[in-house]
C-alpha cells in the first residue's frame, strides 16, 4: 500500500506530496516515512521540479507518530532502529518544501511541518507537541525547532503542558507564514510555490541553504557563508540572464544552470 501520493507537476515546476493514511489521521509510521524519504530524494533530483508542497488532508496534516509501532519498544531497540534517519532527507532536500497544513499537526506531525521551509495553514489547523501526555518528549526535532521558531518561554509552555495552538495563535507566534480559510489555503500555497518556482532554482537553493545556515552558526560564520553563496551565483547562467533581463526590462527565462 502506498502511504503517500506524489504528483510531479501540479503546476509548472511544482510537485505535490500528499500523506495518505486518512483512517489513521496520517499517523507517521515507519513505512510512510520511508516512502516520503524516497519521494523527496526523487523530486530533489528531478530538474523539472523546483518547489515541493507537502500536505495531508483537510482533517489532518499528520496527527503524530504511530504510537502502536513504538509503545512496547525498549530504549536499545529504539536506538538500533534509528527511526529518525528517514527525517534527514527532509532536512537535506535542496529544493524548497512548503507545508500546507489543515487540521491536526501534532507531535511528529508538527515536527514534520517545522522541518519544511515554510508553513501555510488553514483556519482549522492545530499545532502542538503533546508527547508529555504519553510519558515521553519530542524526538524528531520538536524541542529544537519549536524553540528557534517561537522562543524559549512559549516553547517551554507548549511542550511541558502539551496544549495545542490554534492556527491564529501559531501565526501570532511566528510558527506559520500565513493562515487562510479552509477553502483557499491550498490554492494560496500553490500560488506561493509558483511564485518561487518562477525564479532561478540555483539562486533559490543557495538562498535556502544560507537562511538555514543562520540557525546553525554564529552571525560571523553565517555572513561569510552567505557572501560565498552570493559570489557563487555569478558562476550561473541564471544570474547572467536575470541581470540582463533586468537591464533590458523584460521577463527573465531561468534554466537552472
Amino acid at each position: 500500500m502506498n502511504f503517500i501520493k506524489v504528483e510531479e507537476q501540479i503546476e509548472p515546476f511544482v510537485a505535490l506530496v500528499e500523506l495518505n493514511r486518512p483512517k489513521e489521521l496520517n499517523a507517521l509510521n515507519h513505512e510512510l516515512m520511508e516512502e516520503l524519504r524516497a519521494a523527496l530524494a526523487m523530486l530533489d533530483a528531478n530538474a523539472s521540479v523546483r518547489v515541493i508542497i507537502l500536505t495531508g488532508n483537510d482533517k489532518a496534516f499528520a496527527a503524530g507518530a504511530d504510537i502502536k509501532q513504538m509503545a512496547d519498544k525498549t530504549a536499545i531497540e529504539m536506538v538500533m532502529e534509528d527511526r529518525f534517519r528517514t527525517w534527514d532527507q527532509i532536512r537535506l532536500t535542496k529544493k524548497p518544501i512548503i507545508a500546507a497544513v489543515s487540521g491536526f499537526a501534532l507531535g511528529g506531525g508538527c515536527e514534520l511541518a517545522m522541518t519544511c521551509d515554510m508553513i501555510m495553514a488553514s483556519e482549522t489547523a492545530k499545532f502542538g507537541q503533546p508527547e508529555v501526555r504519553i510519558g515521553t518528549i519530542p524526538g524528531a526535532g520538536g524541542t529544537q525547532r519549536m524553540t528557534k521558531a517561537i522562543g524559549k518561554a512559549k516553547s517551554m509552555e507548549l511542550i511541558l503542558s502539551g496544549r495545542f495552538l490554534s492556527a491564529q495563535e501559531a501565526l501570532s507566534y511566528g510558527l506559520v507564514n500565513h493562515v487562510f480559510p479552509l477553502e483557499t489555503y491550498m490554492m494560496e500555497t500553490i500560488k506561493l510555490a509558483k511564485e518561487i518556482a518562477a525564479y532561478s532554482p540555483v539562486a533559490v537553493q543557495l538562498a535556502k541553504e544560507a537562511v538555514n545556515r543562520s540557525f546553525e552558526t554564529h552571525l560571523e560564520e553565517g555572513l561569510a557563508f552567505e557572501r560565498k553563496s552570493f559570489y557563487l551565483t555569478f558562476a550561473s547562467e541564471d544570474q547572467k540572464e536575470g541581470m540582463k533581463a533586468f537591464v533590458e526590462k523584460r521577463t527573465p527565462s531561468y534554466k537552472g544552470k
